[in-house]
């Protein structure tokens, strides 16, 4: 059901250019510098943007290379064994934008805005949960309704964790545009461009994922064009099916290639550290309780690649997936903070150090269960579609 006995020709050598490119362009010590500042290089993704990696989630005819998502998510895997850096804004460009606005917009935003996410000139951030809302998000309440001579479409309230809202070009907002007893009835995708009058953004610090902070984000009474709602004037008040179809699956496949990235890293500098360190009068990787460790740690990152990528290829080809790509984000996200957590302690208190990668692996893991739809919600996920009895 997949590509697991060979992986097409293609995507292997995509795979040794992005390696190439994160040797040249994202040096150890400067990964950890800008984790260390919540931020990333905007010419480093223009640099990746170049490539033309963006378009990979874009059918030609609106400039893209066609949609390929095992070819997305491999460039995902491999960027992330360098942290945030360049993996967040493609992330944020071929995922957020190239996705969304493929399945969801109409046709006038898709030639509009996917021709320029194709480029990487594009850059779209998430406005979904809010300080009272976070997986229920039947129940925003953040507001969208239409000025008295209907030229102006008005918000009003507030979003949270909106990874990179301070550097985005859009925010793909959910937001409530009829009564909230309607709940799925009277939801509405619309965009809201950078600079919008009467929109102010809030930093949060976090521990994870440190590309750039995450914020808050105010709407008092902003107003955006009515050509923002997603899917032209048919999206309107048809959110809750945007956010519950085919991008959703692939919403949790890009979170799930991220963490695979990073548990990958984690294994590979603690299997070099093990063969390198000695104690006793042999490298610690001869001990058997070591040799025991990385093992396990191998084994499961091999568990978490076939569920990644099976799941990954049902979505490319358009087949039901929502149970595999819960199922893939469950997994993978648990079973790697297992793996970082193995693998930290195979390498002792210099796991610990800030001079080493690894206590950055442990972080960016730790939050993985929790971000992208947290694994409690992947199981209630899995339950209701497979019918299990409540």
């Amino acid at each position: 059901m997949s590509y697991f006995t060979e992986e097409p020709e293609h995507i292997s050598l995509l795979r040794q250019t992005i390696r190439r490119f994160v040797e040249t362009e994202i040096p150890r010590e400067s990964a950890r510098q800008w984790d260390r500042e919540h931020r990333f290089p905007p010419e480093l993704f223009r640099k990746l943007a170049d490539l033309g990696v963006c378009g990979l989630t874009i059918d030609q005819e609106y400039g893209g290379h066609g949609r390929d998502l095992l070819a997305a998510v491999a460039v995902i895997e491999e960027l992330a064994r360098r942290g945030g850096a360049a993996v967040g804004p493609f992330i944020q460009c071929a995922f957020y934008g190239g996705i969304n606005i493929s399945e969801n917009g109409s046709e006038q935003q898709k030639r509009e805005l996917l021709p320029k996410l194709a480029r990487g000139d594009l850059i779209f951030a998430y406005g979904l949960t809010e300080p009272d809302v976070g997986g229920d998000l039947a129940s925003v309440k953040t507001t969208c309704r239409r000025s008295n001579d209907g030229t102006k479409l008005i918000l009003n309230g507030s979003k949270r964790w909106c990874t990179g809202a301070e550097f985005a070009d859009y925010i793909y907002c959910l937001v409530r545009t009829g009564p909230a007893e309607a709940r799925y009835k009277n939801l509405s995708f619309v965009l809201v461009p950078k600079g919008t009058p009467g929109v102010s953004i809030h930093p949060i610090d976090h521990i994870n994922i440190r590309y750039t902070l995450s914020s808050d984000v105010v709407f008092e009474d902003a107003e955006i064009s009515p050509d923002m709602i997603v899917g032209g004037e048919a999206g309107w008040q048809t959110g809750w099916n945007m956010l519950a179809g085919e991008a959703l699956d692939v919403e949790k496949l890009e979170i799930t290639a991220y963490t695979f990235g990073v548990a990958s890293a984690a294994v590979e500098d603690a299997w070099q550290y093990a063969e390198e360190r000695e104690q006793f009068g042999k490298p610690i990787s001869g001990h058997q309780a070591v040799r025991h460790a990385l093992v396990e740690a191998r084994t499961k990152l091999q568990a978490c690649r076939h569920m990644l990528y099976h799941a990954t290829w049902l979505a490319n080809e358009r087949k039901p997936c929502s149970v595999e790509t819960s199922m893939a984000k469950l997994y993978v996200a648990d079973t790697s903070v297992e793996i970082a957590l193995i693998c930290q302690q195979v390498m002792g208190a210099y796991g610990l150090s800030g001079e080493y990668d690894m206590e950055r692996y442990v972080r960016d893991l730790l939050g993985m269960p929790i971000v992208g739809g947290s694994s409690n919600m992947q199981k209630n996920n899995i339950a209701n579609r497979l019918g299990l009895r409540s």
